[in-house]
């Protein structure tokens, strides 16, 4: 219930110790560390209640309805216990780092819950509150470390995961199809028809793509990293987005977490664009001021 696997989503709380340059700091690695298990405590606490939610309509999914809740392995009263204690103890160990990290967890189980009870019925407003709950967890990674929230934490972080949010959503009809059964276990799915989701996943990779190049050229990154070059990293963002999007679309993959999980290429794909960041980070400065001067 408490799903470990989907865990690796909270990485988002520790992206802010290396483009705040404090890769090299013990202290903020080991607070960054700390939230990143409150939020996995937090996310934990969510699919627990979202699968109490949902224990009936899972029974129409074909790997769902293995959920220990919805296959009747898991009380109902168990449950509910089990997600009120990690939701408390989310909030306990966010309150070993400071108030504000407290602050942002409750709002964190506030949109989760929210999702599982409501507004995972509405269309858009849907994807756009699964994107929502990524931007938190980077804010939250941010205020950790008493880093300054940038806006473009928010518009490329925001804009990434509604892309995912959409080939979610597509790879969900690919697996179920538009039928009976399928609206049956998500509402949404009668009004997200294949046509629909190709253009929502088309022009939010558009935005998502565009949103990279923005801050990569911005004055405020290139006066902060002292170089633009995160722009000659397109090549591997875009091969990511194009991947991520095609094998969703295929329904290759039943979750956008197993998809990351074990597609090796995608894997390969974010590693570089992570090494390729780290280095520009640390080191592209020095590095453009080398090439100008032996140019």
């Amino acid at each position: 219930m408490a799903r470990p696997g989907h865990w690796i989503k909270n990485g988002a709380v520790l992206l802010p110790v290396v483009f705040g340059r404090q890769a090299g700091s013990a202290s903020a690695w080991l607070s960054a560390v700390v939230a990143a298990a409150a939020f996995c405590l937090a996310s934990s606490c969510a699919y627990i209640v979202n699968d109490i939610a949902d224990r009936e309509t899972d029974q129409a999914h074909p790997r769902k309805k293995h959920r220990p809740i919805a296959a009747g392995r898991v009380s109902l009263r168990a449950a509910c216990i089990e997600a009120a204690v990690l939701g408390v103890g989310a909030l306990i160990v966010a309150w070993y780092i400071s108030a504000a990290l407290v602050g942002l967890v409750a709002v964190f189980l506030l949109l989760e819950i929210g999702y599982s009870l409501l507004l995972k019925h509405k269309v858009l407003v849907d994807v756009i509150s699964i994107a929502l709950a990524f931007v938190l967890r980077a804010a939250a990674g941010a205020v950790t470390i008493a880093v300054v929230i940038s806006p473009w934490l928010f518009v490329c972080m925001f804009t990434a995961c509604l892309f995912m949010g959409f080939c979610k959503r597509y790879g969900e009809v690919a697996t179920l199809g538009q039928t009976a059964e399928a609206g049956r276990h998500r509402k949404v799915l009668f009004a997200y028809t294949p046509e629909v989701l190709t253009h929502l996943v088309t022009v939010s990779a558009g935005i998502a793509v565009v949103s990279f190049l923005l801050y990569g050229m911005s004055p405020r990154t290139v006066g902060e990293f002292g170089t633009y070059y995160f722009v000659y990293t397109l090549p591997v963002v875009i091969y990511g987005v194009f991947r991520f999007a095609m094998l969703s679309m295929k329904g290759i993959y039943a979750d956008p977490t197993d998809l990351i999980l074990h597609d090796r290429p995608f894997q390969l794909a974010v590693v570089v664009w992570l090494a390729a960041s780290v280095g520009i980070v640390y080191y592209g400065k020095s590095l453009s001021a080398w090439l100008s001067g032996s140019g």
